[in-house]
């Protein structure tokens, strides 16, 4: 399914990069600071604020000096590390899911959270990433303008400036993801916002009719 706005995010992000996998094998904690740790996520090194996420969706939690060791979150699941101790296989044991039913005109439509906030989502196959109007940007809280990279689109008003990101979390029914590529347009559109593959690209999808269901791969 394409929906109206997808040849102009297409032409917009296609230079975004390719989403991260959701499944971390081995996360490991490598140091440890006051509210401030370095793991090692499959290999990759990580250094994390409290609150912060790494680009494989770890969040460190806090941290206690004292006690050696890190809380992290990971696909909704908490663990403590403990330094120099090995998490293997480390997954979500439950797969989220949602279940979405066509409108009339076709589209699907969705209720969920960007940042911890609340928004309509319009499913679009089409659009390489999630999409957004400005307006909605400011609402959600993102500073967009100073952390986003610039660009333009061609649209039926013009030109406009778009400006590409990543969002910390992005949640659809029983399905959380974490750092997902987004767009901001300037202006109203468009209206809904988009959820392209950046994040339906980390799901498996299943259609039966009017009847979509979306399920996390991990």
């Amino acid at each position: 399914m394409r929906g109206i706005f997808s040849q102009l995010i297409v032409g917009i992000l296609l230079f975004l990069p390719s989403p991260w996998s959701d499944a971390a094998n081995k996360i490991a904690l490598h140091a440890l600071f006051k509210d401030k740790a370095i793991l090692m996520v499959d290999g990759a090194r990580r250094v994390l604020a409290k609150g912060q996420t790494s680009p494989e969706g770890v969040k460190l939690l806090g941290t206690d000096t004292q006690a050696e060791e890190a809380e992290i979150e990971f696909n909704g699941k908490r663990e403590v590390l403990k330094l120099g101790v090995v998490i293997a296989g480390f997954t979500q044991s439950n797969k989220g899911s949602v279940t979405l039913w066509a409108e009339p005109s076709g589209h699907y439509f969705a209720d969920g959270w960007i940042n911890g906030v609340a928004v309509r989502f319009m499913v679009d196959t089409g659009a390489t990433a999630i999409a957004m109007n400005s307006r909605v940007a400011k609402r959600i809280g993102l500073d967009y303008k100073k952390i986003g990279r610039r660009g333009f689109a061609n649209t039926a008003s013009g030109i406009v400036r778009t400006y590409n990101l990543k969002l910390n979390s992005v949640k659809v029914g029983g399905i959380t993801l974490y750092n997902v590529d987004a767009g901001v347009i300037e202006g109203n559109f468009p209206v809904e916002v988009l959820l392209g593959m950046s994040f339906l690209g980390r799901l498996d999808i299943r259609r039966d009719g009017q009847k979509m269901e979306l399920i996390q791969k991990y």
